[in-house]
């Protein structure tokens, strides 16, 4: 009886195992974007190596994992930025960025062959996804920098990027925006010409389209954690940087990829990983003032940075780490 008595005493006292620190997602399977890094560090290890036990959460879409993350089903969530920054102006003041694992879409502009530069669009049809849509407003952005005028362009929305890029080959556009990832896997690419390349798109668009959010009450009780999982992250992307390493962990993840179409995206992504969490104040102004210039904001307030941000464990981990080689 006695030692019975000890040993219940003894699990009084002992702490309880820690709760696994839970990753929401909105990708059901890994990803073929630098977005993969966050199921490729866990399937090889990197979380465990850093010190913390992480779960993914796989949901449909930001809204899904924003409303996880707020009922605390998660600690952590992969979401969008504009998402995340119309939160903040409404007056949701519980939420921080905290890094971006995969900050920008990986678009271009492909056309018609006969389509040689972006001047020549004007007059021609354009296919969109919307009036609106991130890829019409990016697009704009993109076009009006090579110094098209975007009022010229006959818009066509079309919907979901792979229609896009069949309207496309089928001749019933001019041109259209669409990921890397569609442009791999179109069949007969051959008759098409990438007018505007993934890093020209960026450069003329610098715009942080994804972040990875934690509640401000996660940042107080599991900050450790936080820090280890932004750790993990990004050592796996200055890992993936390498085109070999990120072919040779997809082939596993995604065995239904031809792993040529691997290879391709692999050399298209080589200047797309977040070696130093890809989050920069000078690139999240930019964002901001991109955004509140587009309709979905148009009325609200503007917020500042300190209102949906947090870099205080991102340059923890970089003066830990030190910057990326290269």
């Amino acid at each position: 009886m006695k030692r019975l008595f000890a040993l219940l005493l003894l699990a009084v006292a002992a702490p309880a195992a820690a709760e696994p620190f839970r990753l929401i997602v909105s990708d059901l399977e890994t990803p073929l974007v630098p977005n993969s890094v966050m199921d490729l560090a866990l399937a090889n290890g990197y979380f465990e190596r850093a010190g913390v036990e992480v779960e993914l959460v796989r949901v449909q879409q930001t809204p899904m994992a924003l409303a996880a993350l707020q009922a605390g089903e998660g600690e952590m969530a992969n979401v969008s930025t504009d998402a995340l920054l119309q939160l903040a102006a409404r007056g949701t003041t519980d939420l921080r960025a905290v890094m971006s694992p995969n900050k920008a879409l990986p678009f271009l502009i492909a056309a018609k062959p006969e389509i040689e530069t972006p001047r020549a669009l004007e007059g021609r049809s354009f296919g969109i996804g919307r009036v609106g849509s991130l890829d019409h407003s990016l697009s704009a952005k993109v076009l009006a920098a090579e110094g098209v005028d975007v009022s010229k362009l006959n818009l066509v929305p079309l919907g979901q990027p792979a229609v896009r890029a069949q309207a496309l080959l089928a001749g019933q556009v001019d041109a259209t925006t669409m990921s890397i990832g569609t442009w791999t896997a179109m069949p007969d690419r051959e008759g098409l010409r990438i007018l505007v390349g993934m890093d020209a798109y960026f450069a003329a668009a610098p715009v942080t389209t994804k972040v990875n959010a934690v509640t401000t009450e996660v940042l107080k009780s599991r900050r450790a954690e936080v820090e280890a999982v932004i750790e993990a992250l990004v050592l796996a992307a200055r890992d993936f940087q390498d085109p070999a390493t990120w072919v040779e962990r997809m082939a596993v993840a995604r065995p239904d990829v031809p792993r040529a179409d691997l290879e391709e995206l692999a050399r298209a992504y080589r200047n797309s990983w977040s070696i130093d969490g890809g989050f920069t104040r000078e690139e999240l102004k930019v964002t901001t003032e991109w955004m509140y210039g587009t309709e979905d904001f148009q009325g609200l307030r503007p917020v500042g940075l300190e209102e949906w941000t947090d870099f205080g464990p991102l340059e923890t981990v970089l003066q830990k780490l030190g910057p990326a080689q290269g």
